[in-house]
């Protein structure tokens, strides 16, 4: 019976925090503008992101019963925006959707036709297929599922014809690069723009704060500060309702990016993160308000602003040591995010770094490191692969994206 209570609580919870986060809808500003041409792509294309120091403080509700501030980086990996998406108009009205997903000889493929409103009430199903570009749909208002006509109806008065969208991501499931928020960004900017709107930045973070909580996948907002804001930054919320994430990009000092280009790489570790689990049990224990992880958020936003000002002095060991803290802060809140394998890794460069930590929750996907040497790629390989059971590991050369976020439109072509 307790446990029967257990769960009906924690579904009263689930909803409280959906209607808290939606509260951040109050931030999104959208303007109208002419609608492009049928059959012209409107293209967005997204770095990923490193968290460096303060993630945690930003899932709801911590973010918003306590504040949240995280320092992450847009970064391009391998030289390339490893994820994106495109639309444009058709003259058929429906919705014509495909996505690709994971790197380059195993991607995985989903392509689907949306003729009518029914075949996009599962939008809030995160396992169905296409579901995060059939949220995007609604939560762009695009298509409205409550209106009395028929989808082709909405679409062919409106626009005149349906839509076509795809998307696409090279980096592997449970990255822990921020992923899924970042294309959510890309798909719902790209559906404003071919849908004659327009939105800015800081109102599209809110707005995929928003289509989290409507896929019902939930998470915080520093995956899309992450990506859609370019360069080194710290996002901060307030304690306080309405949630309203605040941005301030940081001026490095000269020379300093170049550094960091030089000293951080990519380790990828054959795991697949589960970040699903890892959160629920993180809330599980905010909410039982134990003292350990009371003091351990204070310590993560604290350490957020010191990684802040080492990233404005340019001190790459004071930087290290925050990357170092961040993840023995990590794994105070949610313990078990470091498998045994990881932890191989990590001591095998412990060495060579002045620190490291798992990207996103942990459990598995990158890690990423600040080297004491520069341009240590092929010297860091080399070392995994004599090693048994770490050949499989991969290094990857990150560039700081210092790019501001851009649409582009184009004609035909393939992705």
């Amino acid at each position: 019976m307790l446990i029967r209570a257990a769960r009906h609580y924690e579904g009263a919870e689930q909803i409280l925090i959906r209607r808290a986060v939606m509260s951040s809808f109050k931030f999104v500003s959208i303007s109208e503008k002419e609608l492009p041409p049928q059959g012209q792509w409107v293209t967005a294309e997204c770095p990923a992101r490193i968290d460096m120091s303060g993630g945690w403080s930003d899932t709801p509700p911590i973010t918003y019963e306590h504040g949240g501030a995280v320092v992450n980086v847009a970064v391009l990996v391998d030289g390339q925006r490893p994820m994106g998406a495109r639309a444009r108009r058709i003259p058929e009205p429906l919705l014509r959707l495909s996505s690709k997903s994971g790197p380059p000889g195993a991607e995985f493929h989903t392509n689907l036709t949306c003729r009518s409103l029914a075949d996009l009430q599962d939008y809030c199903q995160p396992q169905a297929p296409g579901a995060l570009l059939k949220a995007a749909f609604i939560c762009t208002k695009t298509v409205n599922l409550t209106c009395e006509k028929m989808l082709s109806e909405q679409l062919a008065g409106k626009y005149g014809g349906g839509f076509e969208l795809q998307t696409w991501s090279n980096l592997p499931h449970g990255s822990g690069l921020g992923t899924s928020s970042i294309l959510a960004g890309a798909v719902m900017v790209v559906l404003y723009e071919a849908s004659g709107r327009s939105v800015d930045a800081e109102s599209l973070i809110h707005a995929v704060l928003h289509l989290e909580q409507v896929l019902t996948t939930g998470g915080g907002w520093q995956d899309q500060v992450g990506g859609l804001i370019p360069g080194v930054k710290i996002g901060r919320s307030a304690p306080e309702l309405p949630l309203h994430v605040t941005i301030e990009c940081l001026q490095l000092p000269d020379g300093f990016l170049e550094t960091l280009n030089q000293h951080l790489l990519l380790v990828y570790t054959g795991k697949t993160r589960l970040a699903r689990n890892l959160l629920q049990d993180v809330l599980r224990n905010w909410y039982a308000r134990l003292p350990d992880i009371l003091q351990n958020v204070d310590a993560l936003v604290n350490n957020a602003e010191l990684c802040a000002e080492s990233f404005q002095k340019g001190d790459i060991q004071l930087l290290g040591k925050c990357l170092s803290t961040y993840w023995q802060q990590k794994k105070c809140m949610a313990p078990g995010c470091e498998p045994q394998a990881v932890r191989r890794i990590m001591d095998t460069l412990e060495p060579y770094v002045y620190g490291q930590s798992l990207a996103g929750a942990g459990g598995g996907g990158f890690l990423y490191i600040l080297t004491k040497k520069p341009n240590q790629k092929n010297v860091l390989q080399n070392l995994l692969e004599r090693i048994q059971g770490l050949e499989r590991c991969r290094v990857h050369t990150v560039q700081v994206e210092t790019t501001t976020f851009m649409v582009r439109l184009e004609n035909d072509k393939d992705i």
